[in-house]
């Protein structure tokens, strides 16, 4: 009778959940010393089955978490379809474990089947699936989720909440991400970091920087993932002063700065023109990852220090990680802005040979640009025609119509910037170089038909800007801005400046205004460059002995690159300017670049 108890028991539970006591079973144990590796698993697997302990839950459940954590998702997801009745704790680990461990995908498979199972989610299980749809970028999808967590009563939850805000921020809907992070009761610092994140990611760094100074003022202690969001932050706005608050606060705060917030600090040190303090941020560290030795190495290249970047490669083969695709980006990137060709050819050679890596679109662009800037246009052009037709992006051909007009081979550069407009039509910078190709060869005629077909087809140029940090606040200009409210004042300081330069030398360059200008009067669009006007805000606002250091979305002209040579001597300042390309640095009359952008 007692035997066919058990036997009807077992029939209605064929799975069970245990008494505590039990996690400490032999099998249990096993699993916990197989850890998350999926040949002991296995193994482990085989001895639950003999001992018949694969009715048991609490062990099944602890085998497919340690499986997913192996990063075998298909044995996971194998050994969870022979489960027959599974519960809402094993559905809610699968989903955490797929979330966590980048198996979003599954996440969402898991999340379908629990609901299949007529088994209610909890905000365990909406905060892990709603953050597999972030990482998927799964737009549709995740409001389809963001309704039934509103339906099932979650929609105040505060850990539901912020996965929300960081999926509708991931997603790009920034404005919806703001009104449901607003609308939240409790803020958590999770919150916080998704919505600083999230305007990070999108490209408004100012945002994101204006909301740490708010979650500051409410009191929330951040932590590490808010520094790595902002300290990103501050390396795209050049704010280097809130940079070193950062550091600074750090080190006070006996934070720990793993490899991560490291790599973010050398990231935000080199963009913010500081190459020599993210070198000792680097030094300092107790562990080094790929990530942090190419963010090292990038920032020597995008100063110019060539010979710093090749030597860091060096050791970085001898005692560092391997090298990888990013990796030879910066190395092929700093050889080009040092001119240091043949470390180039051999760096580009190694790749395939010593780690068996395939060159892509971006190692060929640096490989062209290398050469370009070099004056070896020959060789570029060479390079370009042993490349097959598949790996002839626009980027490849932006690069050497760049070298072209460098160099002023406006033949080869006419036929590059003709097959340009033909692959890539809508993009207009194409047609201003092809325009100052025309109009340095005074072809007028050309230019005007270049610059009528970029009206008719509702082409801009990119408007330029550059920013400057002061106390802390970042502050833009663009060419002949006159929208702060120190314009006046501005101008003024920026006429006299620009006379003191003229008696120390400088001359205009009106042949840079000719072919990249258009309607503004020549001289006067010259003064008024939008890195002329925030060099002289900066000199205004600062004390001497400060360095000035500015931020510009596009190339530096020829005319301002000469003009602020004059301006560091009248000055007497370190100017620091990062634009498009490159890092430069102007003192006494000099500038690192050597002439060479």
């Amino acid at each position: 009778m007692e035997a066919k108890q058990l036997q009807s028991e077992e029939q209605l539970y064929p799975l069970h959940r245990e008494p505590q006591s039990q996690s400490h079973s032999p099998a249990y144990q096993a699993l916990l010393r197989a850890g998350p590796r999926v040949r002991p698993l296995q193994q482990v697997h085989a001895q639950i089955i003999v001992l018949g302990k694969y009715r048991n839950l609490a062990i099944i459940t602890k085998l497919l978490t340690l499986a997913c954590a192996a990063g075998s998702i298909s044995y996971t997801r194998c050994l969870f379809l022979t489960v027959p009745n599974p519960d809402s704790f094993l559905f809610n680990s699968l989903i955490k474990g797929s979330s966590k461990f980048a198996f979003s995908n599954d996440a969402i498979f898991f999340y379908r089947r629990m609901l299949l199972a007529n088994i209610s989610p909890s905000n365990y299980t909406f905060t892990s699936v709603i953050k597999a749809c972030a990482d998927l970028s799964a737009s549709r999808l995740g409001r389809g989720i963001h309704s039934h967590v509103l339906v099932c009563g979650y929609g105040s939850d505060s850990f539901v909440q912020a996965a929300l805000v960081t999926f509708y921020a991931k997603t790009g809907d920034l404005e919806f991400a703001r009104k449901l992070f607003d609308k939240m009761p409790e803020r958590t610092v999770v919150a916080w970091n998704s919505m600083i994140s999230g305007y990070e990611q999108n490209g408004f760094s100012k945002e994101a920087i204006g909301l740490f100074y708010q979650m500051r003022e409410w009191g929330i202690k951040p932590d590490s993932t808010t520094f790595v969001s902002v300290l990103s932050a501050c390396a795209q706005l050049g704010a280097i002063g809130l940079g070193c608050w950062v550091h600074d606060f750090v080190i006070s705060n006996g934070f720990d700065v793993n490899v991560v917030l490291g790599t973010s600090f050398i990231n935000m040190f080199s963009r913010c023109g500081n190459v020599t303090k993210a070198r000792e941020v680097f030094d300092l560290m107790s562990e080094w990852n790929v990530i942090a030795w190419t963010a090292m190495i990038s920032g020597y290249g995008m100063h110019g220090y060539g010979k710093e970047a090749m030597e860091l490669f060096g050791k970085m083969r001898i005692h560092g990680p391997r090298p990888n695709n990013v990796t030879f980006v910066a190395v092929l990137s700093a050889c080009a802005h040092a001119g240091l060709i043949q470390e180039g050819r051999c760096a580009f050679g190694s790749m395939r040979k010593e780690f068996g890596l395939v060159p892509g679109v971006e190692h060929h662009v640096c490989m062209v640009d290398m050469f370009g800037r070099a004056g070896l246009l020959n060789d570029a052009h060479a390079f370009i025609k042993e490349l097959n037709p598949r790996e002839l992006t626009p980027a490849i051909w932006t690069a050497m119509l760049g070298a072209c007009k460098m160099h002023k081979n406006f033949d080869l550069g006419v036929e590059v910037a003709e097959h340009l407009l033909a692959v890539e039509p809508e993009n207009p910078g194409h047609y201003v170089l092809l325009s100052n190709i025309y109009a340095v060869t005074g072809k007028m005629d050309r230019v005007e038909l270049v610059r009528n077909l970029m009206i008719r087809r509702g082409l801009k140029k990119q408007v330029g800007y550059s920013t400057i940090e002061v106390d802390q606040k970042t502050y833009l200009f663009s060419m002949g801005d006159k929208s702060h409210p120190e314009t006046n004042e501005v101008y003024r300081y920026l006429d006299k400046l620009m006379s003191r330069c003229r008696e120390a030398g400088y001359v205009p360059a009106p042949e840079s205004v000719m072919h990249e200008l258009e309607e503004e009067e020549r001289e006067y669009a010259l003064r008024y460059h939008s890195e002329k006007l925030a060099i002289a805000f900066g000199l205004l606002k600062t004390s001497s002995g400060v360095a000035i250091r500015i931020v510009k979305n596009l190339r530096m002209c020829e005319d301002c690159h000469s003009a602020i040579k004059y301006i560091s001597i009248v000055s007497n300042r370190e100017i620091i300017i990062r634009d498009k390309l490159r890092f430069h640095h102007f003192n006494d009359g000099s500038c690192s670049c050597l002439d060479y952008w």
